[in-house]
């Protein structure tokens, strides 16, 4: 099994990575979601884990597009819960730093404990686990990174603070993309779509309103605009269902009275 991810090792990515596939998986590391989008497109990974949301920054639209261009589908998902630790060479303390680095996300994330730090200077990297890498590779005095627990192992790096996200109950909610269509879809019951809604007045409102009546329950929309008609959207959606009859009677009323609908995926709902 080989398995794309975005980061090195060390990452969320990674860590999501180990504990769904084991030590004996292939993993090939990228830079960016798109490397991984392609990487599963051409065949060069069986299997790509992309992060789509988290329970405090929300959804990383960019993602959405990503499925769709390279014609992805979703075949499950993960929910990873998030613990960022403040991390420098061993020996340091707070007292020492002078600027931490991380992903904007992450850095996001812990905000309210690091305003107790207003000379701290507070940088966006790459990637989590990147930063770890790079103080140890360089061994950088005065930097500290905000990175998992894996990584403070992975580099040897010491944990100056740990669990310092704002939100202790804080989630990110990762997919794992192949290029074919997964099969045993009947013990699915969480669908992932996008709907391009002709436009009319009230046509978002009449496809809610359907979707409600045949008991889908929606746990995620994102509006995103189309590129070659201006002032037009295409709608990506997450929702989960009970009855397998009445969500294959929404989709084929989606198709027949909204507009272009194509099905990213049928999968079993992890939350929770």
């Amino acid at each position: 099994m080989t398995v794309a991810i975005q980061g090195i090792p060390g990452s969320f990515h990674h860590q999501v990575a180990l504990l769904n596939f084991g030590d004996q998986a292939h993993v090939l590391p990228f830079l960016t979601f798109e490397e991984v989008a392609k990487s599963v497109a051409t065949g060069a990974a069986d299997v790509g884990i992309m992060a789509i949301e988290n329970s405090i920054a929300g959804a990383i639209l960019p993602n959405y597009d990503l499925i769709d261009r390279y014609q992805l589908f979703i075949h499950e998902e993960y929910y990873l819960p998030i613990s960022h630790h403040l991390m420098a060479l061993p020996g340091q303390s707070i007292a020492d730093l002078t600027e931490v680095r991380s992903h904007p996300m992450a850095l996001l994330q812990c905000k309210a404990y690091l305003s107790q730090y207003p000379n701290l200077r507070l940088i966006d990297d790459q990637d989590t686990a990147s930063v770890a890498k790079r103080i140890q590779e360089e061994q950088l005095q005065g930097v500290a990174a905000i990175a998992s627990e894996i990584a403070a192992a992975s580099y040897g790096l010491e944990i100056l603070a740990p669990q310092i996200q704002t939100v202790k109950d804080n989630f990110t909610r990762f997919i794992f993309l192949t290029q074919v269509k997964p099969r045993d879809q009947e013990i699915s019951n969480k669908v992932s779509f996008k709907i391009t809604i002709r436009n009319e007045a009230g046509g978002l409102a009449k496809l809610l309103t359907m979707l409600a009546s045949k008991n889908l329950n929606l746990s995620k929309i994102q509006s995103i605009p189309l590129m070659n008609t201006p002032w037009h959207y295409a709608f990506f959606i997450d929702a989960e269902f009970t009855e397998r009859s009445s969500y294959l009677e929404a989709i084929n009323q989606m198709r027949e009275e909204f507009g272009e609908l194509k099905i990213f995926g049928e999968y079993k709902s992890r939350k929770g």
